[in-house]
């Protein structure tokens, strides 16, 4: 009799711990991937362009250049190009210009800029004149690293007849790194 209630005790004792053991159920939790942004907090840059100068009298002049950046936060950055118009009445004209970006870049590949720079403009007289810029600008990002870009602004200069000045235009490639 003893055999029988022993071995019954250890019969409920072996069922019953089955019914403790394993109570939490365990759900997969999916954690959305965030899509990492287009433009980097520190970047260096190089730009490759094509330029049109569109003068208040005369004609416009066309040509290219090329410009490196450097933007030490994500919306503030300084940069330097040179570039080279040609008219055909006027000759060459060439220019290099420091420029101050303030840039609010969407993750997505937008990033609208305004940009403020002093520089000096060259032509074949061989005479330079000081001059100053103010303009504005949007850039696209294909890739983490390659950007369409185009971009306008006012060339302002003391030295200038009331002939000249204008607007200078630029669009092209843009190297992120």
């Amino acid at each position: 009799m003893k055999k029988y209630i022993i071995t019954s005790l250890v019969a409920v004792i072996a069922a019953t711990s089955s019914s403790f053991a394993g109570t939490e159920s365990y759900k997969k939790t999916v954690v959305p991937v965030e899509e990492p942004c287009l433009y980097r907090d520190t970047e260096f840059q190089i730009d490759a362009f094509g330029t049109g100068a569109f003068y208040r009298a005369g004609e416009p002049g066309w040509g290219g250049g090329l410009g490196m950046n450097f933007f030490f936060l994500r919306y503030l950055g300084l940069g330097v190009e040179q570039f080279v118009v040609g008219r055909q009445n006027f000759g060459a004209e060439w220019g290099t210009f420091g420029h101050l970006f303030v840039r609010y870049p969407f993750c997505w590949g937008l990033s609208p800029y305004a940009m403020v720079g002093i520089g000096k403009l060259y032509g074949d007289s061989q005479k330079s004149y000081g001059a100053g810029d103010v303009g504005g600008g949007l850039e696209y990002r294909i890739t983490e690293n390659i950007g369409l870009f185009g971009d306008a602004r006012w060339v302002y200069s003391p030295d200038f007849n009331s002939n000249s000045g204008g607007v200078l235009a630029r669009t092209g490639l843009r190297f992120a790194f």
